[in-house]
């Protein structure tokens, strides 16, 4: 009975069931189809889309070489040509003198390698014509005019005649040494011209730069001291321009220096040919007096 009562009582509740099921559907529906205005953020993302072409200036590579190109070709702040224009007469009084000193002392070093090459090679020139002459007159007159080596040629064939007076006294081989060497000192002095003044560049080209330095870093600091500002970018500036007088000094002595002692080697080499000619002249004098 109790199986005929509950299968009357879900025969009545079916179409309840039914109904409360059709009813519910639109509802579902709707609460499913609600995500549907999400599209709205779809109508959003659309400007998210076109934003690249919005945004197209953006991505500017080329304008930012351009940019970073410009700085180059702005001249630099903190080089020579800011020091001369920013620097005081004294500090422009310094730069002037170690430029005549570094012109001064290329100009003796290429002089004075030129004078020795044309020393050396009229030294080949008395190997092969002053000796092979039968005479020393007529040697000489093979010689170059202005050749320290016709000087020499001179100066002994001078001997010969004014070996008289007073000079006649003189031992004749003594006074023709006398007059022989007294031309080689001569040469030696006229070779060596110039020597001293590589020699005082290099010695004092770097205190010269160091003087400019110190008076430039004095001149900085003393101006960032009145402005009140103490910055790196302020400090840097102007102290690194003052050491490049120190830079200076030493690129104009370190050439002097090194010159000078090149110079010096190579006029040693120069004066032994000088000298072994004035002593061989001397004995070919003496030899033909004394055949005379």
């Amino acid at each position: 009975m109790m199986k005929t009562f509950c299968a009357r009582l879900m025969a009545a509740a079916a179409p309840l069931v039914l109904a409360f099921s059709l009813t519910a559907m639109p509802q579902g529906a709707h609460a499913q189809a609600t995500p549907a205005p999400v599209a709205a953020p779809d109508a959003t993302a659309a400007p998210a889309a076109e934003a690249p072409v919005a945004a197209a200036p953006a991505p500017t590579p080329a304008s930012a070489p351009a940019t970073a190109s410009a700085p180059a070709k702005v001249d630099n702040p903190y080089g020579v040509g800011a020091l001369w224009a920013q620097s005081d007469l004294v500090a422009k009084t310094v730069l002037l003198i170690l430029a005549i000193m570094s012109m001064g002392s290329w100009y003796v070093i290429v002089t004075k390698l030129l004078e020795q090459m044309r020393m050396g090679r009229q030294a080949k020139e008395v190997d092969n014509e002053f000796w092979n002459e039968g005479t020393v007159q007529a040697g000489t007159a093979r010689l170059a005019e202005g050749s320290p080596f016709r000087f020499i040629a001179d100066a002994g064939v001078h001997a010969t005649k004014k070996h008289d007076g007073l000079r006649g006294k003189v031992d004749f081989a003594d006074f023709v040494d006398l007059c022989i060497h007294r031309a080689t000192e001569r040469v030696q002095r006229r070779l060596s011209n110039g020597m001293s003044l590589l020699a005082t560049v290099g010695s004092t080209a770097p205190f010269v730069g160091l003087f400019g330095t110190v008076w430039g870093i004095y001149h900085a600091l003393t101006a960032i001291g009145i402005a009140g500002q103490a910055s790196i970018d302020k400090v840097a500036g102007p102290v690194g321009e003052s050491l490049i007088m120190t830079a200076i000094g030493l690129a104009v002595a370190v050439p002097a220096v090194l010159g000078y002692n090149w110079l010096l080697r190579r006029n040693i080499t120069v004066m032994d040919d000088v000298r072994e000619f004035s002593g061989e002249l001397h004995s070919v004098i003496l030899a033909g007096s004394a055949q005379a």
